[in-house]
């Protein structure tokens, strides 16, 4: 009996329950949802209140309108949630391009590379120390830095050599990002 009675509202009110609903929430499976919900909780409050009789509309209407309301409700706290979220991700987007703009690999190694420079060289004798100066920084020939302070060629070669060595020991570590960077 109490099925026949479900059944009997449900194909009286289903098409209009579900025309009312998809007005508002234009998403089939969730009209669907709120509609066939709303049913079952019309057919519930009515066998509680012990009247199965009456006319259901008026409180389906309520249950229907209820859903629906929550269900949007609940969309727009979803959405502003995805907005956020989205606009979260675009600030961290903008701040990473920004930060690959603003890397520079020059910069960043450069100084590095004349701090170890100058304490490789202020561990090397003073002399060989200034024949490198005078090599690298004045772009004096080997012969010019021989004449300067009468030395042979052959030992400013050696202090320059010397020098060399010393500095690929101390930037090894800065050799992969030469490579990387710069070949």
């Amino acid at each position: 009996m109490e099925e026949r009675i479900f059944n009997n509202i449900y194909k009286q009110f289903y098409k209009r329950s579900y025309r009312f609903v998809k007005s508002y929430i234009h998403a089939d499976l969730a009209t669907e949802d709120i509609v066939a919900e709303s049913l079952i909780t019309l057919w519930q409050k009515m066998k509680e209140e012990g009247n199965t009789e009456r006319n259901p509309a008026p409180l389906l209407f309520t249950i229907l309108r209820n859903k629906a309301y929550n269900y949007l409700k609940h969309e727009a706290v979803k959405r502003a949630a995805m907005e956020n979220l989205q606009d979260l991700k675009s600030y961290e987007l903008s701040i990473r391009i920004a930060s690959l703009e603003a890397c520079n690999p020059d910069e960043i190694f450069t100084e590095d590379i004349y701090k170890i420079i100058d304490t490789t060289l202020q561990q090397l004798p003073l002399q060989t120390q200034n024949i490198f100066r005078m090599s690298r920084s004045e772009g004096k020939s080997n012969a010019e830095i021989a004449a300067e302070i009468a030395l042979s060629e052959k030992s400013v070669e050696y202090h320059i050599t010397k020098t060399l060595h010393a500095l690929r020991i101390a930037l090894k570590d800065y050799l992969v990002v030469f490579l990387f960077f710069f070949a």
